[in-house]
């Protein structure tokens, strides 16, 4: 299902990101790996070590951004930036 829809794979990383915390990010990447071929698929296309990425996509992991672009590359998403809503980001800069 996601790997025929990347749209949906992204807005369930997203919802993910925006509902939960890192922990959550890293449960649903290993979710989402599934439907990418698994965590050794995953791995090779991100041109990562099996067992490493396993660690990354724990409870614990705590990926460098250079490895959660890869992996994201390697399911067909990427990293992007976005503002926060506008009542938010006043405050942020005031």
């Amino acid at each position: 299902m996601f790997r025929k829809d990347p749209e949906l794979a992204a807005d369930y990383l997203n919802s993910v990101l925006e509902d939960g915390d890192e922990t959550d990010l890293m449960l649903a990447l290993r979710t989402l790996s599934k439907a990418f071929g698994g965590v050794q698929e995953v791995a090779r296309q991100a041109d990562v070590n099996a067992h490493t990425l396993y660690r990354t996509l724990s409870e614990k992991g705590n990926p460098e951004l250079k490895t959660l672009s890869a992996i994201l590359k390697a399911m067909g998403m990427r990293l992007a930036i976005q503002p926060l809503n506008h009542h938010r980001q006043h405050h942020a800069h005031a």
